[in-house]
């Protein structure tokens, strides 16, 4: 009888500690299914674009976890990052050889407003940190503001191509990246607006 609690008393040891790492990553593992799925649901029934709002927000599920707040910033910082990599690739463009004054006179443009967007992304992402000051609807308000501007800044350097005589492949290459940032920033503004 003594053997075979001292047998049971060796296989609890044993298995306690399987036990405990078993449920402690079953646990994570719902929790991460519970992050994904409250972004996936938010990015399909509020953001404008759900398969990029979900293709870029679903790998930061566990920072942003359940918070509407945290959602919203993660958003923008996406978009501030997509921002400054089209204002780099739309420079980069500036600098190649053989380009019309038509195009360089576009592509200044278009930097500007790159510039701006990502300006005004930055303001966005500093109003919503002032979220929890008395003056909370004044912030929200102007985030919403700024978030806006980004995508009248994206539409105005999209306009700036379509009224010059720019080649075909470099009014493609702009656009395409050009309107990636206004899905991220409509989708971040589209948060911003359901936040309360």
């Amino acid at each position: 009888m003594e053997r075979c609690s001292s047998n049971s008393r060796k296989l609890i040891k044993t298995l306690f500690p399987i036990l405990v790492l078993f449920t402690i990553s079953h646990t994570q593992a719902n929790s991460n299914s519970n992050y994904t799925n409250f972004i996936e649901s938010k990015c399909t029934l509020i953001s404008t674009f759900p398969p990029i709002c979900i293709k870029t927000l679903v790998p930061y599920a566990s920072s942003i976890q359940t918070n509407t707040i945290k959602l919203c910033d993660t958003a923008l910082d996406i978009a501030i990052d997509s921002a400054k990599n089209a204002s780099d690739m739309v420079s980069e463009l500036g600098k190649k050889k053989g380009i019309t004054k038509y195009e360089a006179a576009a592509i200044k443009d278009c930097i500007t407003d790159l510039k701006d967007a990502v300006y005004e992304l930055k303001e966005t992402l500093g109003a919503m940190n002032h979220l929890n000051d008395p003056d909370k609807e004044f912030q929200w308000d102007n985030a919403k503001t700024y978030a806006s501007a980004v995508i009248s800044d994206a539409n105005s350097c999209l306009d700036g191509l379509s009224d010059r005589k720019v080649n075909p492949v470099v009014k493609t290459k702009i656009s395409g990246t050009i309107s990636y940032v206004t899905k991220l920033a409509s989708n971040a503004l589209a948060f911003i607006n359901h936040l309360y």
